[in-house]
């Protein structure tokens, strides 16, 4: 049967507290639980049964801007899976970085989502993997994370760039992006360190 959690926080190794702002208890779907049928969870609906779980039907399709940062947070306190909750906030980080002309204030929570979707991955692999086994040996490119490493580049933040590619290289992806930023970042205490002689 598919591992679920009451909760993003809820997965082990998560340093998350939870959603900042959202009272758990007010939400409809907090307290919903699975029947299993057939070895899968089901989860009751208005309409019957799914095997989508509340997280990731509660962010609407269409939502944006203040709104979508509403919905996302209150995803993460409803009952999922790692996967659930990776495309919750990958999701939201594309949906963020799109609407960024129209919702400045939302590349501030772009980066808190994907610092949280990295953390996710790495307290919960399968969150970005199809694998079967117990250990993912393959994963799936994480474009909320690849993104950000590619605006903190962009803005100069090199030494927390090369921080986050490091991390997300352990799923087979950013390399590229570490031998890159090691090199400009060597390259600047180079230079610092001929400035400070001087």
């Amino acid at each position: 049967m598919a591992t679920w959690y009451e909760r993003m926080a809820a997965v082990p190794g998560m340093h998350f507290p939870g959603s900042p702002g959202v009272v758990r208890e007010a939400l409809p779907e907090a307290r919903v639980r699975p029947e299993v049928s057939y070895g899968s969870p089901m989860w009751p609906t208005t309409e019957g049964t799914t095997s989508a779980t509340p997280a990731s039907r509660h962010v609407p399709i269409e939502a944006g801007g203040a709104d979508l940062v509403t919905q996302v947070w209150e995803a993460l306190e409803l009952p999922g899976g790692a996967m659930d909750y990776h495309f919750v906030l990958q999701g939201a980080v594309d949906r963020l970085w799109s609407g960024r002309r129209s919702y400045p204030e939302g590349l501030e929570l772009f980066e808190v989502f994907a610092l949280l979707d990295l953390e996710l991955m790495e307290a919960a692999p399968q969150a970005v993997s199809f694998d079967t086994g117990p250990v993912p040996e393959s994963f799936v490119h994480a474009t909320s994370v690849s993104r950000l490493v590619s605006l903190l580049e962009r803005e100069g933040a090199l030494e927390e760039a090369l921080s986050v590619a490091q991390r997300l290289a352990r799923f087979g992806q950013g390399e590229d992006a570490v031998a890159r930023l090691s090199e400009k970042v060597g390259a600047l205490l180079q230079e610092a360190a001929v400035g400070g002689a001087a």
